[in-house]
C-alpha cells in the first residue's frame, strides 16, 4: 500500500491552560473522501486550522505526502499542493466569475493557458453559464461554488473544504454534494462538516471528534448509529 498523503500524529493545541487539541492521530489515504464531524467546540476546527496554516500545533506533526507541514504559512502550503476552501468566500465582488478565477490562477498558469483552465474547471464545477456574472449580485450557493471551483483550478491534490454546505438551500446542498463526489475522482478530499445530511450524501470513511480528539472512525453509516455520536451531538456527557 502506498504512504498516505495526509498524516497528523499527536497534534496538540493549547491556548494557556485549555486544550483545544489533545492528541490527535488521523491518517488519510490518496483519493480518499474524509469527513471529519463533531459538534462546536469538539476539535475540529482548530484541526482544520493546523492543517491550513492559521494555528501552529503545540505539539505533534503533520505531514503531507513526505514533508511535514505544521506550522506553515498558508500560502507555502498552498504551493505544495493543497487547496483550502474556508467558510467565508474569499472574492472580488466587483469582478465577475471569469476575472475571479483568472485572477486566481495568475500565479500557477501563463496567461494563454489561463482561459482554457477557466472554461475547463467552470464546466467541471457546473457553473458555465454563470462566468460574465458580477460576483456582488449572485446567490450565496452560486458564490461558495465559484470559490470552489477558484480552490481547484491550479489542481491541487488534497483540497480541504470547511464547512462548504452552511448558508445552502437543500437544492444547493444536494448540487454541492454531486460536486465535491465529482472531485473526489481526481483529488484527495477533506470535508470538515457539521450538517449531518449532508455527510449521509457525501460520505465513506468519518471521523469525530469529541473534547479535543478524535472520538470514533468509522463508515458513515455505522457512525450516524453511534451511540456516543449520538450522545455527543446531544450534548450528553461522560462519553467514551
Amino acid at each position: 500500500m502506498s504512504a498516505p498523503i495526509l498524516r497528523a500524529q499527536g497534534v496538540a493545541v493549547h491556548f494557556g491552560g485549555v486544550k483545544a487539541l489533545d492528541g490527535v492521530d488521523l491518517s488519510v489515504d490518496r483519493g480518499e473522501l474524509r469527513c471529519l464531524i463533531g459538534p462546536n467546540g469538539a476539535g475540529k476546527t482548530t484541526f482544520f486550522r493546523c492543517l491550513t496554516g492559521v494555528l501552529k500545533p503545540t505539539l505533534g506533526t503533520i505531514v503531507f505526502r513526505d514533508e511535514s507541514i505544521g506550522g506553515w504559512e498558508r500560502h507555502e502550503i498552498a504551493r505544495a499542493g493543497i487547496g483550502i476552501k474556508t467558510q467565508v468566500p474569499s472574492l472580488f465582488d466587483g469582478l465577475s466569475v471569469e476575472e475571479n478565477l483568472w485572477l486566481s490562477l495568475r500565479k500557477v498558469a501563463e496567461e494563454r493557458r489561463r482561459q482554457e483552465l477557466i472554461l475547463e474547471v467552470l464546466d467541471r464545477i457546473g457553473i458555465a453559464d454563470l462566468r460574465k456574472l458580477i460576483l456582488g449580485r449572485m446567490a450565496h450557493g452560486q458564490r461558495q461554488l465559484v470559490e470552489l471551483a477558484m480552490v481547484v483550478a491550479s489542481s491541487p491534490e488534497l483540497v480541504l473544504l470547511d464547512e462548504p454546505a452552511a448558508g445552502m438551500t437543500d437544492a444547493e446542498v444536494e448540487r454541492l454534494a454531486r460536486v465535491i463526489l465529482d472531485l473526489n475522482s481526481n483529488h484527495t478530499v477533506v470535508v470538515v462538516e457539521h450538517d449531518m445530511q449532508f455527510i449521509r450524501m457525501i460520505a465513506n470513511i468519518v471521523t469525530v471528534f469529541h473534547q479535543g480528539r478524535v472520538l470514533v472512525e468509522d463508515h458513515v453509516e455505522s457512525i450516524l448509529h453511534d451511540d456516543r455520536v449520538r450522545a455527543v451531538y446531544l450534548g450528553k456527557k461522560n462519553v467514551e
